[in-house]
């Protein structure tokens, strides 16, 4: 668990404080955010990342050629650099908890 730990803290993810959630983690690094299965082992399945909006979870969704993040209540165009930022955020993570 330590090394797990140390590898988010090299990849700027911290883990968000979420007492309401019981059932998940939740980890973030520049507003991107990924909800992620507690196990009574550690850290289960990784969600699909999104955005934390006004509204919640944002998450990232392709129409034709355009990416938007949509939350209930909330939606807005995903700039280019941020679809990226989002991917590489998906994959730190996804490294930090599998490796």
């Amino acid at each position: 668990m330590e090394q797990i730990l140390q590898r988010l803290a090299s990849a700027n993810i911290q883990l968000l404080p979420t007492v309401e959630l019981t059932q998940h983690f939740v980890f973030e690094r520049d507003g991107f955010i990924a909800l992620v299965e507690r196990r009574e082992t550690g850290f289960g399945n990784i969600g699909a990342p999104g955005i934390l909006s006004e509204k919640g979870m944002a998450q990232l969704v392709w129409r034709g050629e355009t990416a938007f993040f949509i939350a209930r209540g909330f939606e807005r165009p995903a700039a280019p650099e941020e679809v990226e930022k989002l991917r590489s955020f998906a994959a730190d993570l996804k490294n930090s908890l599998t490796a």
